[in-house]
Formats: C-alpha cells, structure tokens, sequence
C-alpha cells in the first residue's frame, strides 16, 4: 500500500491484540448484508487468513447475489448459529447496533466482541469499539485496520474493499468521496481490484425480474411537499406478480431521489417475512439530515443515507412518514 492511512489518529491497537490473542474468530455483518458489510467481511477474512489465524464468515443472512462474483464470498455461512462454533472473538461489521446481527445474546456471552462501524448512530455496543463516521463505509475502515497490521493487499482482499467503497459512495458520486477515497481506489487498483469487472458484477448483471419490479416500483412514484419529497413503494403482491425479491430492489430509491428538486426520497417495502411490517429507507441530497430522521423512527444510518422498520397499515405507515417528512422539510 502506497498511501498513507485514510485516518491516521485512530487507535487500531485494541482491535489487533485482542486479534492477535484470539483462538478462533467469527466476522459477522448486519442483517440482510450489503456490498459495505460483506466486502469487509470478505477483506478481513482474506487478511487473517494469510496470517495463519482460524477464522469463519458467518451471517444471518445469506450473500446477496451480486456479490457471489467475489473472491471467498462462498465461505460465508449463513442461518442460525452453528452449533460448532465456539470463538473467543467476534467482530461485528457496518452494524449500527447489536439487535441487526440477528444473533440471539447467548452467542456473544463468551467472546470478545469488536464492533467496527461507520454509521454516527451506532449504539457501541462492543467490548471494543472502533466506530467513525468520517469514513466513508467500513471496507475504508478495514483498509486502514490492516495498514495498521502491516498485512498487503492482494487481488481477492482489494476487490473486496473496492466493492465495499464502490456501493457505500454510490459510485464515488456521494460528497463522502473525498480526494482521500480517490487515492485509497487508486490504490486498491494497483493491487489488483479491477474496477470494470466489479462494476459489472455489481450493476450489469441485473436478473429480468428485477427490471419487472423496477418498472412497477416506478409506477407508485408520487411527489410531495412542493416537489421536495418522493416517494415509492413494493408491495406484497409486486414481488409475487414480478417473481423478484428483496434483493431485486436495491438502488431503486436512487431513482427517486435523482428527480430536480427532491430533498428527500422514501422507498417502503414490504418485510416479505412478517405480517404488518414495512422497510423503510431514506435518501437525502442536500441539506435534509435523514439519519436523524431514520433515528426517531427507531432506526438510524448516515445524514444523507438512512432506515427503519415501521408496524401497521401501509396507510397507517404512510400517514407516519408523510408528516415525519414534511416537518423535517420545513
């Protein structure tokens, strides 16, 4: 690695003795996992693992498909807590809080556990805590982790912190890519990331299904508060008519959001698991603070980049939201 460390003033030397000492690891990210939390899963897995440390992958939930391209992405288990999986260390990734690893509280009783985020909401609810929302996803902050280790990337754990970067800025067009992002790519490339072929992987491989629900998402798009708000919705019956899924619906608010004018873009969708049980994710593009948004709602995430979960109706939701909105929009 070339170039300095994207934030030189953080302590990383808890983090590596307790790693330095552990019998056996377990990485986990966030419920329903996104490109950040497995490409930091997949970047630090790669890196212990050239260090001769034992350690697994292992999430609630399984890799979203357009994230399977990547290098020891099928090593990820997913599902209950295996039964033989006894670590002394645990390290939870772009989790914001300890109910969204979807783990019951039993599985982190013996372990030490290091939570590594970079969401302002984060709740610290680690043994050891390294949480900094000035960096732009977790993967940045892995890449600095293991500057800080003195272990060199290579192509597999590259790719993966590329990625992580890649989907967290969207697309390096969100202000948090910072000149500082641009040199730390630059460098991820010169170890061997290859930007097309992840890009390709990520946003060109899309499946039929997903452009179905797209078109039936974009047919809800509804604009209020003078133009400054939009909104989009899926429904119970657009998955089963469209045969998509949960993981067909990514980036789709983005499209809300691009509209001149939007400040806040809402997307609620169905939890496909639950009764009465709906997603919401916000995007602001200027001035509005989503995150604080998202957080009295019972959620959280960044300024311009937020979610929560919300019980009822889908009119009774709604109701919620559009006065939740409209006085955040003044």
């Amino acid at each position: 690695m070339s170039v300095p460390a994207m934030f030189a003033d953080i302590n990383w030397q808890p983090v590596m003795q307790v790693v330095s000492e552990a019998r056996q690891i377990v990485l986990i990210t966030h419920c329903n996992p996104d490109g950040d939390g497995i490409g930091s899963q997949l970047a630090l897995f790669n890196a212990l693992k050239a260090s001769g440390k034992q350690v697994r992958m292992h999430n609630r939930d399984g890799v979203p498909r357009i994230y399977e391209f990547l290098e020891q992405a099928d090593a990820v288990t997913h599902g209950d807590w295996p039964e033989d999986c006894e670590p002394d260390v645990i390290v939870s990734l772009d989790c914001g809080a300890k109910s969204r690893l979807g783990m019951p509280d039993e599985f982190f009783a013996s372990a030490t556990l290091i939570n590594i985020d970079h969401h302002a909401s984060n709740q610290l609810f680690g043994d050891i805590n390294v949480v900094d929302a000035r960096y732009c996803a977790t993967g940045a902050m892995i890449y600095d982790l293991l500057l800080a280790m003195k272990v060199p990337l290579n192509p597999a754990g590259a790719s993966a912190i590329y990625a992580a970067v890649l989907t967290d800025t969207a697309s390096f067009r969100l202000s948090s890519a910072t000149a500082d992002v641009y040199r730390m790519a630059a460098s991820l490339i010169d170890a061997g990331a290859e930007p097309w072929p992840i890009s390709v992987g990520i946003y060109e491989s899309r499946p039929l299904a997903g452009l179905r629900i797209m078109t039936a998402c974009l047919e809800t798009l509804e604009v209020h508060d003078g133009g400054r708000s939009a909104w989009v919705y899926i429904d119970r019956e657009m998955y089963e008519h469209s045969g998509a899924d949960v993981e067909d619906t990514e980036g789709l608010i983005d499209y809300a959001r691009s509209i001149d004018g939007v400040e806040v873009a809402v997307f609620v969708r169905i939890d496909e698991s639950r009764d009465a049980c709906w997603k919401v994710s916000f995007r602001g593009k200027t001035h509005a603070d989503v995150g604080s948004l998202a957080a009295a709602l019972g959620g959280g995430g960044h300024r311009h980049a937020a979610g929560c979960l919300m019980r009822g109706s889908f009119d009774e939701v709604n109701q919620r939201l559009h006065t939740a909105v409209s006085e955040l929009l003044g």
